[in-house]
């Protein structure tokens, strides 16, 4: 072996242990799996998943907070299992790329975390008169509105966008990945069994073409909401989507994108190389957690 090929294994080597020494050296969150809330609301218990940042239990500060939603028939362990939410956290915090935050991760099931048409299930009372009152009381976190922010992908992008949009007095910034967003114009064309199965229970099952534009579809859906809710309220929220260019959403969150240029509603809009999965969402949510995380800072 020469002395030149020597100094670069060497140099290789230094390098390699080096990077092994800084990830050791991350500091770790803590996971808290399988929590409960007994809701009088849903009338049963729900899940939940909160991640609490490395210095927590060494503190007596009140942190800010993020409340992450998960995608249609998954559940609140999602973003852990399959995100890594966890592991990127830790190393943005170490880095400083975001703030120190507590993130709650709850079950919202195939809810669309909306309160259904005729009243059987009551999530988006469930979620602001129960959920987020109990969290904030249980945890030390700082409950302004400038310290409180909400992300989630598919059908938790859709809830992102609905929850920031219709409660923008409570929501500081929120970051939609991937969001479940249907135009008005898209509902009456959307094939009849994946509307009793998808949206149906919801909305209405059996409903059909221009039926399905109820004041219960419009008061919830963004579209309609830009257009025609107060847009000084709207603008006091920071909003950001992020939608891959193979993802068969890209139109719609387009869409959505120019809808929220017209009505003069600033938006973030991100497009990068990418489909509806998880290597996707995984790569973006810091980028969506670092926006959000510029509204806790004090300036």
């Amino acid at each position: 072996m020469t002395n030149r090929t020597l100094i670069l294994a060497t140099g290789i080597l230094i390098g390699l242990l080096t990077a092994i020494q800084m990830q050791a050296q991350v500091s770790r969150g803590r996971v808290i799996e399988g929590l409960t809330i007994d809701s009088e609301l849903l009338n049963k218990e729900v899940r939940y998943t909160v991640y609490l940042p490395f210095d927590y239990e060494r503190s007596e500060r009140y942190y800010p907070v993020v409340y992450l939603l998960h995608g249609y028939t998954d559940n609140d362990a999602g973003w852990i299992q399959f995100g890594e939410a966890n592991i990127k956290a830790d190393k943005a915090i170490a880095t400083g790329e975001i703030p120190p935050m507590i993130i709650v991760m709850p079950d919202g099931g195939v809810s669309w975390y909306l309160n259904n048409h005729d009243g059987s299930v009551a999530y988006e009372d469930f979620f602001f008169n129960e959920l987020m009152p109990h969290v904030e009381n249980t945890y030390r976190i700082r409950k302004e509105k400038r310290y409180r922010g909400i992300a989630g992908l598919s059908m938790g992008g859709f809830g992102t966008l609905v929850y920031s949009m219709k409660h923008p007095d409570l929501f500081a910034a929120c970051a939609a990945f991937s969001a479940g967003l249907t135009p008005p114009q898209e509902a009456p064309k959307t094939d009849q069994d994946r509307w009793d199965q998808v949206f149906g229970p919801v909305y209405g099952k059996g409903l059909q073409g221009e039926e399905r534009l109820t004041d219960h579809f419009m008061r919830n859906n963004p579209f309609h909401i830009a257009r025609e809710g107060d847009k000084q309220k709207l603008r006091s929220v920071r909003y950001y989507i992020d939608c891959g260019d193979d993802d068969f959403l890209s139109g719609a969150n387009s869409y959505f994108h120019r809808v929220m240029l017209q009505e003069e509603i600033p938006l973030e809009y991100r497009v990068r190389d990418g489909k509806h999965s998880w290597p996707y969402w995984r790569s973006g949510l810091i980028d969506g957690l670092k926006f959000i995380g510029k509204s806790f800072h004090q300036f």
